[in-house]
């Protein structure tokens, strides 16, 4: 392969930087003795720069280098207020080249590149610093036993790997890296391989800040290979995981070989229940953007949507005008674009797949199309709403991920209560009403880790970030994420005590 470790690019907005493709271990880029992914303009299917991929032995390398700087002075021994400074740099440098960073995410994922640079980098940046503000703030307690002095302390745990998403490339990354340097560990980052460029550039900034080469580690690779040699590593402590069930259920089977510590966050089918005293309009708008947002590429996708039989006509009426008005299909570069092309041909093939079984399962209210934009090229779907599928349908169960809605009506609470824990997953639901004892209640009831109430997708750095059921395990963002990365260790000091 080339030893090729930087290519210069221009995006179609005019954005030029120097694009690093290597390894970045050590606060180096080195070449890979792996092979290469390319990363492909969605829109276009053009090729936009090929990266090194990590192999196992390339794994195994950045796996040493962070344990080595997990028992380097240079990080453990430095202030956890300084570790604080550290981060709050990076979130700056961030700042700086927010436009830059969203210019790469919008090229390599399809995004529009106005949801890029006000949504996933503010929120990117955000998270490293509040996480920052985390630092000097972790403690552990006292304990009051007789004739004894007993405390505890809350410690880092170690080495981590850390495995990201194509959906969110930067936020996903910060919600993990956040904690984890905010706790003092030491990691090792595995980009999704759809979407390989930006995780580099933030390698840059990584150095740039001040970081003891190390403590942060960002591979490219393919899933198989370097995924499975990340989880499966001896020296490694912790794994962190963001993607399908079906992958997490291996992780977990590879990290049970040595008892690896595990945060999950999996797939989803995820319920918006609207009662028929809700405010309409808003039921509307919030239900739209829940899964027609992002392409439809959300893990917490409200797609699943129950409305009050009196007001369900209305609401599918209103809700495919919705569609025709906002959802406008194209490029990730033109101002009024919502809906830019689907990550990889792979995404788009499997989303047609689904057209195909909607059709036969239910009745299509809009949508259910390929498009042809950019003279056929692209992988561009319509969003697509469909009704009168019965609940043991594959599309009202199954994730699609996609720009892709099913709409069904329920009697009372009790049944919608009931319609919504029918899945085996419970990442977020969602539910319009305007009694608030109804809220309270139907939040309480409704099986997921997280409740939206007049609202759906609202995400915050500072509440807790997790679901039930196969949805995974573990929470992220907020006090709780910094558990995850964190052991207590009990120490008892003699005051008297005789034996």
């Amino acid at each position: 392969m080339s030893s090729q470790l930087s290519v210069t690019l221009t995006a179609p907005n005019g954005q030029s930087w120097q694009q690093p493709t290597g390894l970045f271990i050590n606060n180096d880029f080195i070449t890979s003795t792996g092979g290469t992914i390319t990363s492909i303009d969605p829109a276009t299917e053009k090729d936009i720069a090929t990266v090194h991929a990590a192999s196992a032995e390339d794994v195994d390398k950045a796996v040493k280098a962070a344990r080595e700087a997990f028992r380097s002075p240079e990080w453990k021994d430095l202030s956890a207020t300084d570790r604080g400074i550290l981060m709050t740099k990076l979130a700056d440098l961030m700042e700086s080249k927010k436009e830059l960073l969203a210019t790469i995410d919008a090229w390599d994922n399809g995004k529009p590149y106005a949801e890029a640079l006000t949504n996933d980098l503010v929120e990117a940046i955000t998270t490293i610093r509040y996480y920052g503000g985390w630092a000097d703030k972790i403690h552990g307690q006292t304990i009051s036993v007789p004739n004894k002095f007993a405390y505890t302390i809350r410690q880092p745990i170690g080495v981590v790997g850390q495995i990201i998403p194509w959906n969110y490339p930067l936020s996903m990354a910060t919600w993990k890296l956040g904690p984890a340097l905010a706790c003092g560990n030491t990691i090792v980052l595995k980009s999704a391989e759809q979407t390989p460029l930006s995780i580099l550039v933030f390698g840059q900034l990584i150095k740039e800040a001040g970081f003891p080469p190390g403590v942060v580690n960002l591979l490219n690779g393919y899933g198989k290979e370097a995924g499975s040699a990340l989880v499966s590593h001896p020296l490694v402590d912790k794994v962190a995981f963001t993607g399908s069930t079906a992958t997490a259920t291996e992780i977990m089977r590879m990290a049970a070989g040595t008892l690896k510590n595990i945060t999950l966050e999996t797939g989803g089918k995820y319920p918006l229940i609207v009662f028929n005293d809700a405010d309409f309009d808003e039921s509307i708008k919030w239900s739209h953007m829940g899964i027609m947002s992002n392409q439809g590429q959300i893990c917490t996708a409200t797609s699943r949507i129950l409305v009050q039989k009196d007001v369900y006509e209305r609401f599918v009426t209103k809700y495919v005008e919705k569609v025709k008005e906002i959802s406008k299909v194209g490029d990730q570069w033109a101002s009024e674009t919502y809906q830019g092309p689907q990550v990889s041909k792979q995404q788009y093939n499997r989303i047609l797949s689904y057209f195909e079984t909607g059709r036969l399962e239910g009745k299509v209210a809009i949508g259910g199309q390929k498009l042809s934009i950019n003279g056929g090229k692209g992988y561009y779907v319509e969003p697509t709403v469909f009704t009168d599928m019965t609940s043991d349908s594959r599309i009202w169960r199954e994730e699609i991920f996609g720009p892709v809605v099913c709409i069904r009506p329920f009697e009372d609470e009790d049944q919608a209560v009931k319609e919504a824990n029918d899945s085996q997953y419970g990442l977020g639901a969602a539910l319009f009403t305007k009694d608030l004892e109804r809220a309270h209640r139907v939040a309480a009831s409704v099986e997921s880790g997280m409740v939206w109430v007049n609202s759906t997708q609202d995400c915050d750095p500072r509440v807790p970030f997790g679901g039930v059921k196969q949805s995974g395990i573990g929470r992220e963002l907020g006090e709780a994420g910094l558990e995850a990365y964190t052991q207590v260790k009990a120490v008892h000091v003699n005051m008297g005590n005789r034996l």
